[in-house]
């Protein structure tokens, strides 16, 4: 169910603008016609406390999404610090000001929360045990909201990929081109999510009007390996590579990943009377887009 805007629904900042995204959410909120802020980061760095009491000061939100966030996932395991910094204390700065200003924070959080351990659809009341910096810094950044405001959405995605910024897909289709055969993870397994498929969700979360505050989970529907999204991608463009699945212990990178990560949509779903696309329909889609703006 997609929801419209009301005047009511107006004054709404997004931080984040430049990664992926949001720029995701500037595109849907243009074919909607839905007005959004998107202060650049210069005039809203989410370390820089007085700049965003500006912001607030300047714009009043309704709503604030926090798409920023520090997402190298094997940088942060030298890089904790930087990595607790944006995910945790940028987050405090934001819920702070959205407390003091009646805002209502919708922010972005991840699969990586969770161990990864269990092969079962991880629910919301799951217990989160990250298993790297990247995962603990977003479930902290998670937990401080608590601390200072009721009237939030904490949403959960997974496998984030889109046209914009550096993602999987894109790095497929180069390597795909570039390589005669690639080595392929094929025992981590979760859902791909189209960053546009979420753009959506966040802007029907906040027309809804509902408040039924707290944490959601949201990818696209289904389950796959990353050597089965490889091999797609491959396949709906039309690249012929030879690809081999191999266990994460033939690829040692710096932070652990979790071995399963498929997340329940099911709260989503039913709170917001939600239709939820295929992974392999949205990648149809961001892949013939990404195609065609190569000719």
């Amino acid at each position: 169910m997609e929801f419209v805007f009301s005047s009511s629904m107006s004054n709404i900042i997004v931080f984040g603008a430049a990664g992926q995204l949001g720029q995701c959410l500037k595109r849907v909120s243009e074919q909607r016609g839905t007005t959004l802020v998107f202060p650049a980061e210069a005039e809203a760095n989410i370390l820089d406390t007085t700049s965003l009491e500006a912001v607030f000061a300047r714009y009043q939100p309704k709503f604030c999404v926090n798409c920023a966030a520090y997402t190298a996932v094997d940088k942060a395991e030298d890089e904790a610090d930087l990595s607790a910094m944006v995910n945790e204390t940028g987050v405090e700065n934001i819920a702070r000001l959205c407390a003091k200003h009646g805002t209502t924070l919708i922010q972005i959080s991840t699969d990586f929360v969770f161990e990864g351990n269990v092969i079962k659809l991880l629910t919301e009341e799951d217990p989160a045990n990250p298993v790297n910096v990247y995962g603990l810094t977003k479930l902290r950044g998670e937990q401080v909201i608590g601390k200072y405001t009721s009237t939030y959405f904490t949403i959960r995605t997974s496998w984030l990929y889109s046209e914009y910024g550096n993602n999987f897909v894109k790095t497929m289709l180069r390597l795909g081109r570039e390589k005669p055969e690639l080595n392929i993870i094929a025992d981590q397994v979760g859902t791909p999510t189209y960053a546009i498929d979420l753009a959506g969700c966040i802007l029907d979360v906040i027309a809804s009007g509902t408040a039924g505050y707290g944490i959601y989970h949201y990818s696209n529907e289904g389950v796959t390996s990353w050597f089965d999204f490889a091999r797609s991608i491959f396949d709906i463009a039309g690249i012929t590579v030879k690809t081999n699945p191999v266990p994460t212990s033939a690829y040692v990178t710096r932070a652990k990943r979790p071995q399963f990560s498929v997340m329940d949509k099911t709260k989503i779903k039913s709170t917001f009377g939600m239709t939820i696309p295929y992974w392999r329909t949205s990648l149809e889609k961001c892949v013939a887009n990404l195609m065609a703006n190569e000719l």
